[in-house]
């Protein structure tokens, strides 16, 4: 069975992406809420800073990318490992 490089890239993008922005408008809202995880992801991506709607968007944007591109590299990666063995003469 091999994986879908798009749907993978597609729903690995929702994810994160999603996680990225709820959290960040629960801090936005509860300030003490989710610091510890936007601090990490404004450590990753350039920009990102957590104090305001727009700075949300961004992260929730350089997210959606990063999910994307894990789904495809996981899904390369998957379809290679998948492979069945040549059969033995």
């Amino acid at each position: 069975m091999r994986l879908h490089y798009q749907a993978l890239a597609f729903a690995l993008g929702i994810v994160w992406g999603g996680a990225v922005l709820l959290t960040g408008l629960a801090h936005l809202l509860w300030p003490e809420y989710g610091g510890a995880f936007l601090d990490l992801a404004s450590s990753i991506y350039p920009g990102f800073h957590p104090d305001g709607l727009g700075s949300v968007i961004v992260g929730t944007l350089y997210a959606v990318l990063d999910g994307a591109v894990t789904g495809v590299v996981l899904a390369w990666l998957y379809n290679i490992a998948a492979k069945p063995a040549p059969a033995a003469s």
